[in-house]
């Protein structure tokens, strides 16, 4: 589908600049291409200090700035505190997948948001996170609007980014860009309990940085956003 056949998207209260937490390329390459076939002017905030180890992170923010750069799209690289996240982990290590574990994550991503959204004038705030099947929109949105009203005149977008073709948009874009495919959410949780799975099976533990859409043997979809 062509940038002008999309429908139309209008942020809350009319607004035209948001800015964008993204995930991951795979996650955010729909959402992005949404946002500017409706006109938006927005910014992609990328704060993920759960990804780990540090050569996957390195892997999904690389391939997020080389498809922003593609669009002209500015990018925000904010803090990789790994330490910081790992201390609010402590005690949750094994809770389950869309558990507290994963509710203090999204808490922790979407508060340094709305500060960055609050002090640099974006008056709404998005996340490419639910667009991802494997995660709970609900759960996502509820943090994303928690973040966001601690400062007045801030609001979170809570579009879901998987219907109107939006999901398949979203495979159809990785594929043509050849974005990385990750095969676990991104914590190091995630890749235990991932790789626990796939011994499980009898298939051999995630192997970092070898997978990607539109190449030999790519795989459906990323196990997870980060």
């Amino acid at each position: 589908m062509e940038l002008s056949e999309r429908k139309k998207l209008i942020p809350p209260g009319g607004e035209t600049k948001v800015l964008l937490h993204s995930c991951c390329a795979p996650c955010s390459g729909e959402v992005m291409e949404a946002m500017l076939a409706s006109g938006v002017d927005y910014t992609i905030f990328f704060y993920n200090p759960n990804i780990h180890p540090e050569r996957e992170y390195l892997l999904r923010k690389d391939e997020n700035v080389r498809f922003a750069e593609k669009h002209g799209v500015p990018f925000v690289d904010a803090d990789y505190d790994k330490d910081n996240w790992f201390a609010r982990a402590k005690g949750m290590e094994w809770e389950p997948e869309r558990g507290i574990r994963c509710t203090m994550c999204f808490d922790m991503r979407f508060e340094r948001t709305a500060l960055y959204a609050h002090e640099h004038g974006f008056p709404v705030m998005t996340s490419s996170l639910g667009i991802s099947r494997w995660k709970n929109m609900a759960q996502i949105n509820d943090c994303g609007q928690r973040a966001a009203s601690r400062y007045d005149g801030l609001s979170y977008w809570d579009y879901n980014w998987r219907k109107g073709g939006g999901s398949a948009r979203m495979i159809e874009i990785s594929k043509r860009e050849e974005f990385y495919q990750q095969e676990y959410c991104g914590c190091v949780y995630s890749l235990r309990d991932t790789n626990a799975h796939r011994r499980s099976q009898g298939r051999e533990p995630i192997e970092i940085g070898t997978q990607y859409y539109g190449r030999p043997n790519p795989g459906d979809e990323p196990d997870g956003a980060a």
